[in-house]
């Protein structure tokens, strides 16, 4: 499996210089969020492969804006679960 290779042009670097110290930790603050590196839930136990009924239609939809905007569906809806266990307690 090969890793995608990222290019940015110079306007988005001049961008990224431009931050300051607190939206660079925002952002990793939401990387790690968004890619469950910092939810505690997923960390400390293993994973169980489970069987779910979804609707077509919402599967697809879900699956669409997933890669849209360059996640994978199913570590998504992990991060979902993370959040509104989080947001519950």
């Amino acid at each position: 499996m090969t890793k995608a290779l990222q290019i940015f042009d110079d306007q988005y670097l001049e961008r990224c210089r431009k931050l300051s110290p607190d939206d660079i930790v925002k952002f990793l603050d939401e990387f790690r969020q968004l890619h469950g590196t910092n939810a505690s839930i997923q960390l400390t136990s293993k994973s169980k492969l489970i069987s779910i009924k979804i609707p077509e239609d919402l599967l697809a939809a879900f699956k669409t804006k997933a890669q849209l905007h360059g996640l994978k569906y199913q570590t998504q809806i992990k991060v979902l679960m993370t959040e509104w266990l989080k947001n519950e307690i």
